[in-house]
């Protein structure tokens, strides 16, 4: 609707003519009432604080070659105390879904703990329970219990949001309850390099640590996001799970307190334009099977190395990272039509979706693979990593982008970023080969690992298999 924001009168040869000037600003869309969504969702909002004991640890040494001195040492002043247990607390955000007391937040801000205390709006301290934990997603459902009901938040529609769109956080960064933020939604399908299931809403509304597991609000007040990850050293860079990709798991997780998705047993990886071409595929658009696992799914319906898939149960691949969220959500044993391109020409495939067990990953996970052998995540480096990531020596190979906590990779002081140079004098530079040389691997065997920190340092660790 245009606005007449002024009426000028204008005597031209003693005849007056009104002309309607429209607003300026009537091209644009009108920023939200945030002062009354403040007072509105703040309720809905609370703090969770956690708390966990840790045990003792021991020393540890650099990882590398043993110094000759590292015995005159010890000897001369003596082994360094043990650290005593103790309690470690950390703060997150996160909000309330159902009048019940049902509490949406990260599965990091909980994960874990041996106490949660949710902190509502009017300064109430409830103990929290936690009912479902969903690592892959890193989603988390705690609930709180009092007499009468608690205000909740309602849940909008993430896939109607628009880049452009006005957006509203509140949250707890650095401790500071109750802190409202506003921007815009900067970009939709953001890969960071997270897990599986990546798909995030980047947003420049400010979002810091303590903030994560809190909601993001769209203008009409409805939860759109989950605010999850930040860019270190970024300003107005922050990230949110959408809403819609929650929607499915918080009723398994309240139901059940458990996920479960559905899985094909392939290995992929994005398709680029000469790969296309390599291929005689005139496009870019689909996932590229790098291997298929044995006795799965895939292999059942004849799905091989090479195959682009192009279309699944009726949804068109654009990215390649479509794919797992897609055959995560299918139903457990549906019957599922695959297009694919092979030899020049379209194939029509079916295959019946099977279970997603622990350490597998549903398609599998964007070109890499989480070997909880190892306990680490690895990834084929792309310049766009590279660059997330900090990495500026190497453009290609394997980087690790996720360590799982209290792994062996942990305990021998791995830590994302780094390249993989060589493993038991193997070199795999593709997820594939690196998922091959890990499976002939068995529980107590000792594997090296030749790897480049991120700071560029290099160092051989050898570690037993889980």
């Amino acid at each position: 609707m245009v606005k007449i924001v002024s009426i000028v009168r204008l005597l031209v040869a003693g005849l007056v003519f009104t002309l309607s000037i429209p607003s300026l600003s009537s091209a644009t869309s009108v920023s939200p009432d945030f002062v009354s969504l403040a007072k509105r969702l703040t309720p809905t909002v609370v703090n969770i604080r956690t708390a966990r004991m840790i045990k003792p640890t021991v020393r540890m040494q650099r990882p590398g070659m043993p110094s000759p001195f590292d015995n005159f040492f010890d000897d001369f002043f003596g082994q360094l105390p043990q650290q005593r247990p103790h309690r470690e607390q950390s703060l997150g955000t996160g909000f309330i879904i159902s009048p019940d007391g049902y509490i949406l937040t990260n599965n990091h801000v909980v994960n874990g703990a041996d106490e949660v205390i949710v902190k509502l709006s009017d300064g109430r301290e409830l103990k929290g329970a936690i009912k479902g934990e969903d690592e892959k997603l890193d989603l988390a459902l705690v609930k709180i219990s009092d007499k009468g009901t608690f205000p909740s938040a309602e849940l909008g529609d993430s896939d109607a949001l628009e880049v452009g769109e006005w957006v509203m956080a509140i949250g707890n960064p650095f401790g500071l309850a109750q802190t409202v933020t506003a921007g815009i939604v900067s970009a939709k399908g953001r890969v960071i390099g997270s897990g599986p299931y990546d798909d995030f809403i980047q947003t420049d509304a400010s979002i810091n640590p303590g903030n994560s597991g809190g909601p993001l609000f769209n203008a009409s007040g409805k939860v759109i996001g989950i605010n999850t990850a930040i860019i270190a050293g970024g300003q107005g860079i922050g990230f949110a799970i959408p809403i819609n990709m929650a929607k499915g798991i918080i009723t398994q997780l309240r139901d059940s307190g458990k996920v479960v998705r559905g899985y094909l047993g392939v290995h992929f990886q994005p398709l680029t334009t000469d790969l296309a071409k390599s291929f005689g595929l005139d496009s870019d658009k689909g996932a590229l099977i790098a291997s298929v696992e044995k006795d799965t799914p895939a292999a059942k319906a004849g799905l091989k190395a090479g195959d682009i898939i192009l279309e699944y149960d009726g949804k068109p691949i654009t990215e390649s990272n479509e794919l797992p969220r897609y055959v995560a959500d299918t139903p457990i044993d549906k019957s599922v039509k695959i297009v694919v391109f092979r030899d020049g020409k379209k194939l029509d495939l079916f295959v019946v979706v099977a279970k997603l067990k622990d350490g597998e990953n549903s398609a599998a996970a964007k070109g890499g693979s989480e070997s909880d052998k190892l306990g680490l995540t690895v990834q084929e480096l792309t310049k766009d990593l590279a660059v997330r990531l900090g990495i500026k020596d190497s453009k290609s190979g394997l980087v690790i982008s996720e360590v799982k906590a209290g792994s062996t990779a942990e305990e021998a002081g791995i830590v994302p970023g780094s390249i993989i140079m060589g493993i038991n004098d193997l070199h795999p530079e593709t997820v594939a080969a690196f998922t091959t040389v890990v499976s002939k691997l068995a529980k107590g065997d000792v594997v090296r690992l030749l790897l480049k920190r991120p700071d560029g340092d290099v160092y051989y660790v050898a570690m037993k298999v889980e």
